[in-house]
Formats: structure tokens, sequence, C-alpha cells
């Protein structure tokens, strides 16, 4: 792992090891199978093993690591159950965030839209995968805030970390420029002001997954879980 964390000793230290874990976990920076162990970890960025306890204890109630009695702690393997779960929640929901977003879109609400699309380019044309992954996540969720429902993209956000495992590999193994042409589908149909459209649009991006995930675990198996 080459993510670096800086630990602020004045706040809580288990809460900042866990998220700095899950986010290397998230990212497949820690990829499944990937051994922890409390006191590298713990020596690695200064703290003592309590904090690290706990932010396993954390991680293994989420999903995302397993103790194996007399082995250790492992990031667990990818539950492709959960992540087809998450995907037929997220179009659920998300479709009808644009379905309510469309008579909404104004000028102003287009151009925000429009210079995410510019900055997700420029990840792109930089080959930053972690960005621009961080720029999808933002595009939707900036989506649910315009339409008065942020609180829902919060939820769904605890529910997706499985779907975000795979999301990190295929942006590093498909053509993810392909994905903003499927945001610009979105907001074209909001810019028609058109819900039937961005549902459609919204629709057809989230079930991209369903053509991804397949090719993933055919070449990859040994990272899902049996």
């Amino acid at each position: 792992m080459t993510a670096s964390i800086s630990i602020d000793f004045a706040q809580a230290t288990a809460p900042q090891v866990y998220d700095w874990l899950r986010a290397a976990i998230l990212s497949c920076e820690l990829p499944p199978g990937a051994r922890l162990s409390e006191t590298e970890i713990g020596n690695r960025i200064g703290v003592s093993r309590q904090p690290v306890r706990e932010a396993f204890i954390r991680l293994a109630s989420e999903g995302l690591a397993e103790v194996r009695p007399q082995r250790g702690t492992y990031v667990s393997g990818i539950s492709t159950s959960a992540v087809l779960s998450a995907r037929l929640i997220r179009e659920a929901v998300e479709s009808d965030l644009v379905r309510m977003l469309a008579p909404l879109a104004d000028d102003a609400l287009l151009q925000r839209l429009d210079a995410e699309i510019d900055q997700q380019r420029t990840a792109i044309d930089r080959h930053d995968v972690p960005t621009f992954v961080t720029l999808d996540d933002r595009f939707h969720r900036l989506l649910a805030e315009l339409a008065g429902h942020e609180a829902v993209w919060l939820v769904l956000d605890g529910l997706k970390s499985q779907m975000n495992r795979v999301r990190h590999i295929t942006a590093r193994t498909f053509d993810i420029s392909r994905l903003i042409g499927q945001h610009e589908a979105i907001i074209a149909g909001l810019r028609a002001h058109d819900p039937a459209q961005a549902e459609q649009a919204m629709r057809l991006h989230l079930r991209e997954l369903l053509n991804d995930l397949p090719e993933i675990e055919r070449s990859r198996p040994e990272i899902f879980l049996p």
C-alpha cells in the first residue's frame, strides 16, 4: 500500500485509521486477500495497535475484512450479490432523482454539470483513474443534491462499498471515456427537460456494470467470494 496518512492526534485516531484503510480497500490499493497486520500498520503510521484493531472491527462489520482464526485478518473478497444489489438500488433511486430534476434544470444547474464533465475529461486525459472515480461519485452526488435529496445519496453511498471496488477495477480495465458519454446523455435529458429521456439515460449508465462484471469475474476469479 503506497498511500500515506497523517494522523491528527488531537482527534480520535481509530476513525482516521478506518477511513484510510477503507479508502485503500475500496480503490483496491489493498486488494482482496491482502493481509492486514495490526503491528505493521500501527508501526507505519505511528499509532498503537488498539485504534488499528478498532478499524479492523469496523471494516469486518462492513464486509470489507475478515478474521481467519489462527491466520490473521485479511481484506475480504468482493461479494457479487452485494454488487448487484447495490447497482439495482442505485438504478431505482437515481432514475427517480433525474426525473425529478429534469423540470428544474435551468442554465445555472446545467453549467455546473457541464463543468463536472470538463473535470472528468481532464482526469481521463491524464490517465488518472482514482480522480476520475472520485469525480464520477461527485457527479452522481451532485444530481441528488440538485434534486433536493442529498440525504438519499448518503444512504446510497453507505450501500455501495462492494460496488465501488468493482468500479475501480473496471475503470482500470475498460475504456472509461464511454462513461463520460453516458453522463452527457443524462445531462442531455435534463437540458431537454425530458424526465423520461433523463431516466432512460441513467438506467443505461448504471446497467453498464452488468456488462463489465462478468468479464472481471472471468479474468480475476480469485478476488471474488465463492
